[in-house]
C-alpha cells in the first residue's frame, strides 16, 4: 500500500506542470500594478498621506532614475571623442582698433606663447602649480568626482557649473573646448579628460597644460609668463616665483599684483597659501619655506611696441571698456581677432596733445625743481557720452599711467557747480527738524572772507576745537552776493555754507547723479563743497556735459562697436539718467556761461572760444591742483594739473611753476583748454 501510494505521488509529481517564465512575468507585472500603480493614490488613507508614495514606490523611482542616468552617461561617454586638432593658436590674429571715422588706429598682438619641454620647468615650479591647482594629479583618473557632482547639482538647480577641475580637465578646456561654464561643456570636458588620461602620460598632460594656460599680460604658456613677469627663462625660476605664477592661474586679472593695491594684497595671500600648501603635500621642506619671506615682486607689465604717444592711452581706455561692458574674458580677448571701433576722433586727439605740449614748453624741469613731475590729464566728451579725445601723459611708452583717468587730483572749486545744482534741486534746511526751503539763483548769501560755517545747531567746530571758517581767494570780501554771482565770480564762502545748508549727503548724491563716481569722495566735512573729491578728467568732462544736455547724464563710453570674425558682438551700454530737471540744468548752465561771458567772470578768458562757451576753473584749497572745465553744446572738455612726487606718490604744491614772473599755475589748464578749443584742425 505504501508503495502504491508512493507510486501515485510520484506520478502526480511527474505530471505537475512547472510554472513558465511567461507566467512568472505576468504575476510580477500584476504585483507591480496592484502594489504600485493601482495603489496610488494610496487606498485606505486620507488627507496628505493618501498622496505620499510608499517606500517601495520611492525605491523603484530611485532605481529607475539611477538606471536612466547611468545609461545616459554611458551613451554620452561612448559618443564623446577627442578631436584630432588642438585649438589652433598659430592662426590667432591681432586685435585692431579704429578711429571714429573708421580708419585704423592701432593693432595689438599677436598671441605671446612659446612651448617648452617639461624637463625645462624646475620641479619645484611644477609642484607649485600642482599644489595650487590639483595636488592629486599623479594619482587621480583625470576628473574630480566632487566636481562632477557639483556640475550635476548646478544643472539640476538651473545654475552654471564652476570650479573643481583637475589639471587634465583644464588642459582639455584650454586645448579643445571653450571657456564657457555650461553643463554640457563641463560634461564633455570630463569625458574627454577620462579618455585622455588613459592615452597620455601624466608628464605629457602637465607639459601641455603648462604650455597652453593663460597667465595674463597676453602670455600663453609658462615660458612667456616667466619673461612677462620676471624677465627670465622659466628654467631660472625658483619656488617662490613659481608660486606667484601658479597664483595667476586662478585669474590673472585678479592676482597680477601690479594692477592695483587690492590685487597686490590678494596676490601676497595666495602666494603664501601656495608655498604653505607645497609644504603640506611634502613638496617643499619647512626650512626652504622659511627662506621665502619676501614676496617676489614681478616687473611692471611690458608695454606693447607701437603704442607710442597718445595711442597707447586710447587703446588702454577702449580695452578697459570692452572688458567691463561685455562677457569676453581677458584671456579670450588676448587671443585676438577682435575689431574695436572707438569713439576717438584723430584730429581732436592731435589738437589736444598739441595744446598740452605747448603749455609744457613753458616749463623748464632741467633748471627749475618746481617744474618737475608735472602731471596733466585732459578729456573731451560729447553730450551723448562719447569720449572724443584724451591726453593721458607725455607718451604711453614713457609713462604708462593714464592721467586722463587719474583719480587722485582734487577737483577744487570746479566742484562748486554740483553744490549749486544740489541746492536748486533739493533746497536747504536752515532749522533743525524744519521744512526744506527752496533757493533760487538770486538767493543771497554772505560772501565775506573768514565767515564762520554754520549747521542748523550752530557753528561747526573742528576736531581741534576751533570754529571752521571759509576763506576766499585773495582773502577778498564781497558782502551779500547771490548764489549765481558766487558761481560767476568763484566766491568760496557762500558755496561752503550752501553745502552745509543743503546737506553734504545731498551734494554728494547730486554730483554722482551728474556723473562722478562714488569712489571719488572722501570725508564729508565743510571743505567737501570746495572740491576735496578726486574725479578723473573723463568724469569731470562728462559731469559738466550733463548741464549742456539739459540735465540728462549720459555715461562716458569709448567703444561704439565690436566685431569678431565678421560677427557683430553686443556691448552693454550704460543707460542715460535724468540727474536734474531742465530748469535746474538751465540755471546752472546760465551761471557757468556767465563765468565765461561776463567781463567780471572768473573764466572770462575762455570766451575766445565762442559765445556759447560755459565753464569754470578751480583750485584745491591746499594748492596741489588746478582745473578748467568748459563746454559747448557739442563738447565738454576737462583739463587737470598737478605735481606728483614719484617716490611718495603724494601731490606737491603747484606754487612756483614756470619760475619768477610767470602766470599763476591755475592759468595752465585754461590756456590748454583755449588753445585746444580754438585749434581749427580739431574740427
Amino acid at each position: 500500500m505504501l508503495g502504491s501510494s508512493d507510486n501515485a505521488m510520484g506520478k502526480h509529481r511527474k505530471h505537475r506542470r512547472k510554472p513558465s517564465s511567461r507566467g512568472r512575468g505576468m504575476r510580477l507585472r500584476r504585483w507591480v500594478v496592484e502594489r504600485v500603480r493601482l495603489d496610488y493614490p494610496r487606498a485606505g488613507r486620507r488627507g496628505v498621506t493618501r498622496w505620499l508614495p510608499s517606500w517601495r514606490q520611492m525605491a523603484l523611482l530611485f532605481l529607475f532614475c539611477l538606471g536612466s542616468l547611468t545609461g545616459l552617461l554611458s551613451y554620452l561617454y561612448l559618443q564623446t571623442d577627442i578631436p584630432k586638432n588642438l585649438n589652433d593658436f598659430a592662426t590667432q590674429q591681432d586685435n585692431v582698433y579704429y578711429w571714429a571715422d573708421g580708419s585704423e588706429m592701432a593693432r595689438t598682438g599677436p598671441v605671446n606663447r612659446q612651448e617648452v619641454p617639461l624637463g625645462k620647468v624646475p620641479e619645484k615650479v611644477q609642484w607649485a602649480v600642482l599644489a595650487a591647482e590639483n595636488a592629486s594629479f599623479y594619482s587621480d583618473s583625470g576628473v574630480s568626482p566632487s566636481g562632477l557632482m557639483r556640475a550635476v547639482t548646478r544643472m539640476v538647480t538651473g545654475g552654471e557649473t564652476q570650479g573643481g577641475s583637475t589639471i587634465t580637465q583644464q588642459y582639455v578646456k584650454n586645448a579643445y573646448l571653450n571657456q564657457r561654464q555650461t553643463f554640457s561643456r563641463k560634461l564633455t570636458e570630463m569625458f574627454m579628460a577620462i579618455k585622455l588620461d588613459g592615452r597620455m602620460s601624466k608628464q605629457e598632460i602637465l607639459q601641455r597644460y603648462l604650455n597652453t594656460s593663460w597667465f595674463g599680460r597676453g602670455s600663453y604658456g609658462i615660458q612667456r609668463a616667466s619673461y612677462a613677469y620676471y624677465g627670465k627663462d622659466v628654467s631660472e625660476l625658483n619656488a617662490s616665483e613659481g608660486a606667484l605664477l601658479a597664483s595667476l592661474l586662478k585669474g590673472a586679472g585678479t592676482f597680477d599684483p601690479t594692477l592695483s593695491a587690492k590685487n597686490h594684497e590678494r596676490a601676497v595671500e595666495r602666494w603664501k597659501w601656495v608655498l604653505d600648501r607645497m609644504v603640506d603635500i611634502g613638496r617643499l621642506s619647512k626650512s626652504e619655506r622659511a627662506r621665502y619671506t619676501k614676496f617676489p615682486e614681478p616687473q611692471a607689465p611690458p608695454r606693447p611696441v607701437g603704442l607710442t604717444g597718445q595711442i597707447g592711452y586710447l587703446v588702454e581706455t577702449a580695452k578697459a571698456y570692452v572688458s567691463s561692458h561685455t562677457d569676453i574674458s581677458d584671456a579670450d580677448f588676448d587671443l585676438g581677432g577682435y575689431q574695436i571701433h572707438t569713439t576717438f576722433e584723430k584730429p581732436k586727439v592731435k589738437a589736444l596733445n598739441k595744446a598740452v605740449n605747448k603749455a609744457r614748453d613753458k616749463l623748464d624741469p632741467e633748471r627749475r625743481p618746481e617744474d618737475r613731475h608735472v602731471r596733466i590729464g585732459a578729456a573731451s566728451v560729447a553730450p551723448d557720452g562719447a569720449i572724443r579725445a584724451l591726453y593721458g601723459g607725455p607718451g604711453y611708452l614713457e609713462q604708462g599711467f593714464n592721467d586722463a583717468n587719474a583719480s587722485n587730483v582734487p577737483a577744487g572749486t570746479s566742484f562748486t557747480p554740483f553744490v549749486y545744482a544740489a541746492a536748486l534741486r533739493d533746497g536747504v534746511l536752515l532749522q533743525r527738524n524744519g521744512a526744506r526751503t527752496p533757493v533760487t539763483p538770486s538767493t543771497l548769501y554772505d560772501g565775506n572772507n573768514e565767515i564762520a560755517v554754520h549747521t542748523p545747531e550752530g557753528p561747526y567746530w573742528d576736531r581741534s576745537g576751533k570754529i571752521v571758517r571759509a576763506t576766499n581767494d585773495g582773502d577778498h570780501s564781497y558782502g551779500k552776493v547771490s548764489l549765481r554771482q558766487a558761481i560767476v565770480q568763484s566766491i568760496n564762502t557762500p558755496m561752503m555754507q550752501l553745502g552745509m545748508d543743503v546737506g553734504l549727503d545731498r551734494v554728494r548724491r547730486a554730483s554722482i547723479d551728474a556723473g562722478l563716481l562714488p569712489s571719488s569722495f572722501g570725508a564729508r566735512v565743510p571743505a567737501f563743497s570746495l572740491g576735496t573729491a578726486t574725479p578723473s578728467s573723463i568724469r569731470m568732462a562728462s559731469a559738466y556735459g550733463t548741464f549742456a544736455a539739459g540735465g540728462t547724464h549720459n555715461p562716458p563710453y569709448s567703444v561704439s562697436g565690436l566685431t569678431h570674425g565678421g560677427q557683430q558682438l553686443g556691448l552693454r551700454k550704460d543707460r542715460a539718467k535724468r540727474a536734474f530737471s531742465a530748469q535746474v540744468a538751465s540755471e546752472v548752465d546760465d551761471a557757468l556761461r556767465g563765468a565765461v561771458q561776463s567781463a567780471s567772470g572768473s573764466a572770462h578768458g575762455a570766451a575766445v572760444a565762442g559765445e556759447e562757451v560755459a565753464g569754470k576753473g578751480g583750485t584745491a584749497q591746499d594748492g596741489t591742483s588746478a582745473w578748467f572745465v568748459g563746454y559747448t553744446k557739442e563738447l565738454s572738455t576737462a583739463v587737470s594739473l598737478s605735481r606728483l612726487d614719484p617716490k611718495s606718490q603724494e601731490l606737491m604744491e603747484l606754487e612756483g611753476m614756470g619760475g619768477e614772473g610767470a602766470a599763476s599755475p591755475d592759468t595752465y589748464p585754461l590756456d590748454i583748454w583755449k588753445s585746444y578749443m580754438t585749434d581749427r584742425t580739431a574740427e
